[in-house]
């Protein structure tokens, strides 16, 4: 299919951008604490670049080090030693055809305590320890800064106006001194110039997802009295004198692109009349189309609303394509929006239809970094499933010096890696065809390797088809049917319904055994007497084995598992109660999953009960003991479902070492995990196999 629309050229001001395909901005941790860009960061956008992206927009890149730092391993154009280095990674993009933007940003109040007033010290101790800083600091950080944190022992971060700290980011908020905000205007000024002079293409100003100069935007954060509060003029004069002083400065035809929150979107989390909602937002588009902005980036949403602007599976594919029809037909600049796009057809329709101008593929590109090229030229794309491991994985390895990661993609922060071509033919029995077997395979397929891939069951997948079984979460099997693709266009040999026996492994004679046979559900013994049949696991539920409408339901366990079950058994009608030991429900569980489905259970008025442990199970009950207070509790249910969680499932390699065989494990086999987990184990066998 030729996709006209997607393919072809157009203006962001002056500057011509060869196809409607771009990479947002967004924070993967690949800088340095100066702010400067690593190799490992270069590679990153220029593997993207090759791949056929028309315009790179850079990740949050800080204005200011004391109140502005948003991530201790984050880009900044703050300072005139940040032009070389800037110039160095615009040149590697530009090279491949692609336009390269740089975005200016400042956290505001969505700020961590911990990096403010801290990353212009750490800078300096970095360069007088010649590196041992760091070192240091991501030793201790991950102890240390959640500590700091919960007692709230961390300077204030900074806004508008004195206002609560935005949901997860914690910590106290002050208000921004009359001269520090004139000092900001200039900071923003002096970083576009920097971008100038540094050979790039043009800059973005980061107003949306709840930042600074969103936050001067919004009256949830902008309750000021003076010449920056109170009317919509007053709370656009920062980022319209930030917009003029760089046009002024760089010139007009320098191009400059606002990212927008269209919509604060108080009113989808219950909270109407909070915030501004699109009808202002038209506005606001309108006044900076008025004072020189080349384009508006159409986003939604902030902290307070997270899953409004980085959504999780549940949400349908272009959902919010409404705001930027709205804002599209209220200027006369070209309008870029991401609108949770993940196919080219999709793109191309929303384009015809006159939604957007510009398609921005963030996710998917982190996905697969070749998504334009495939989708232009043909080739298999590995869709984003909407996982969100990349920002988890990102905030939880900012503590320790490391990058986000993609589940999806492997290859992430690893783009310089080229897979030796030295299989030679040789013979490789992989047993399982979950994610790590999927992706095993076809990498070792792709290193010249005779793959044959052996799965017991008639469908491949593994855990991810359970994965994929909840209400709305049918996108995670979109990893199953690209791996199976990419898998047949590599040349892996599949069999299902295959039970791969040690006769069997003798009889085909391989170089080397794979084993990713996953998982099987823990299935723990109680007290009580209570029939066989009413105590069943997620798997069966999932797998949709067994199917229970209309009951009473007691859920053992509230992990993600737990909680989707819960998800799946109240879309059939029951009544459910959640037991979980912790004293929260789905710890340690990314805030973001939680806040798709618990509303979802409460809704259905699901009980949850925690702080407690089952210790009987009874003919329509069960009993639940207090693990602080020892209190006994017992509880209808007419089914138990134990979602306690899984044990790998390896006996195929003892067997093989008996024979003299030397498999390797990896996946669930070795130890339960995520997707990523899967894919990554399968990644540091394919690419190391000699």
């Amino acid at each position: 299919m030729k996709y006209e629309l997607l393919s072809s050229p157009m203006k962001i001001g002056s500057c011509e951008i060869k196809n409607r395909i771009v990479l947002p901005p967004m924070l993967m941790g690949f800088a340095q604490l100066d702010g400067k860009p690593t190799e490992k960061l270069i590679n990153y956008y220029e593997e993207r670049a090759k791949g056929g992206c028309g315009l790179i927009m850079t990740e949050i890149t800080r204005v200011n080090d004391k109140t502005g730092s948003a991530a201790f391993a984050q880009l900044a154009a703050s300072h005139d030693y940040h032009i070389e280095p800037l110039k160095e990674l615009a040149q590697r993009v530009q090279k491949h055809g692609a336009k390269f933007f740089v975005q200016l940003h400042h956290p505001g109040r969505q700020n961590i305590g911990l990096l403010v007033g801290t990353v212009p010290l750490s800078i300096k101790l970095e360069k007088w320890t010649k590196g041992a800083y760091s070192k240091l600091l991501y030793k201790l950080t991950p102890s240390i800064g959640p500590k700091l944190l919960s007692k709230n022992i961390v300077p204030s971060s900074v806004a508008p106006s004195k206002c609560p700290p935005a949901y997860f980011a914690g910590g106290r908020v002050r208000a921004l001194r009359y001269k520090e905000i004139k000092q900001l205007e200039q900071q923003f000024i002096d970083a576009a110039e920097r971008v100038q002079k540094a050979g790039c293409d043009g800059v973005e100003l980061h107003s949306a997802h709840g930042y600074l100069l969103q936050q001067f935007l919004s009256p949830v954060t902008n309750q000021r009295s003076d010449e920056y509060g109170g009317s919509l003029e007053n709370r656009t004069r920062f980022i319209v004198n930030i917009l003029r002083g760089i046009k002024e400065r760089c010139g007009k035809d320098f191009p400059v692109i606002v990212r927008l929150s269209a919509d604060e979107c108080y009113a989808k989390i219950g909270e109407p009349n909070k915030g501004y909602d699109l009808e202002e937002g038209v506005k606001i588009a309108k006044i900076l189309e008025q004072n020189g902005a080349d384009a508006i980036d159409v986003s939604s949403a902030g902290y307070d609303t997270f899953n409004y602007w980085l959504e999780p599976v549940s949400f349908d594919l272009g959902w919010r394509k409404y705001m930027a029809k709205a804002i599209k037909e209220a200027v006369n600049i070209p309008v870029l929006a991401a609108n949770l796009i993940r196919t080219p057809e999709q793109a191309e329709a929303q384009l015809q239809e006159g939604v957007q101008d510009f398609v921005s593929l963030g996710r998917p590109q982190i996905a697969d970094p070749h998504w334009a090229n495939k989708a232009l030229n043909g080739g298999i794309i590995k869709r984003c499933i909407c996982c969100l491991n990349c920002i988890e994985s990102m905030q939880n390895n900012a503590y320790i010096g490391s990058h986000g990661e993609c589940s999806v993609n492997p290859f992430v922060g690893k783009e310089d890696v080229t897979l030796s071509l030295d299989g030679d033919g040789r013979s490789i029995v992989v047993v399982g065809g979950g994610p790590a077997g999927l992706v095993c395979s076809e990498l070792l397929a792709k290193r010249g390797f005779k793959v044959k891939l052996i799965e017991k069951e008639d469908v491949l997948g593994g855990q991810i088809n359970l994965a994929a079984a909840p209400p709305k979460k049918g996108k995670t099997a979109w990893f199953i049917e690209d791996a199976v693709n990419a898998c047949k266009d590599a040349g892996v040999d599949i069999l299902t319904s295959t039970t791969a026996t040690p006769d069997l492994i003798k009889e085909l004679n391989p170089y080397k055994v794979i084993i990713a046979t996953g998982s099987t559900p823990v299935r723990p013994k109680f007290n009580g007497e209570y029939d066989q049949d009413k105590v069943i696991t997620f798997e069966e539920i999932l797998s949709g084995k067994v199917t229970l409408e209309g009951q009473t339901v007691a859920v053992i366990g509230s992990g993600m598992t737990g909680l989707e079950t819960a998800h799946a058994l109240q879309d059939k009608g029951c009544k459910l109660t959640i037991v979980e030991m912790a004293k929260e429900i789905a710890p340690g569980t990314w805030m973001q999953h939680k806040d798709d489905v618990i509303p979802h259970l409460v809704s259905a008025n699901a009980q949850f009960n925690t702080s407690e442990k089952l210790v009987e199970i009874g003919k329509g009950y069960i009993v639940t003991e207090n693990v602080d207070t020892k209190a006994i509790k017992k509880i209808d249910a007419d089914y138990v479902v134990l979602a306690l969680g899984s044990r790998p499932q390896n006996a195929l390699a003892n067997e093989l070492k008996e024979l003299g065989y030397d498999p390797l494990i990896i996946g669930d086999s070795v130890k339960v995990g995520r997707i990523a987990d899967a894919t990554k184990a399968a990644y540091n066998v394919a690419v190391n196999l000699k």
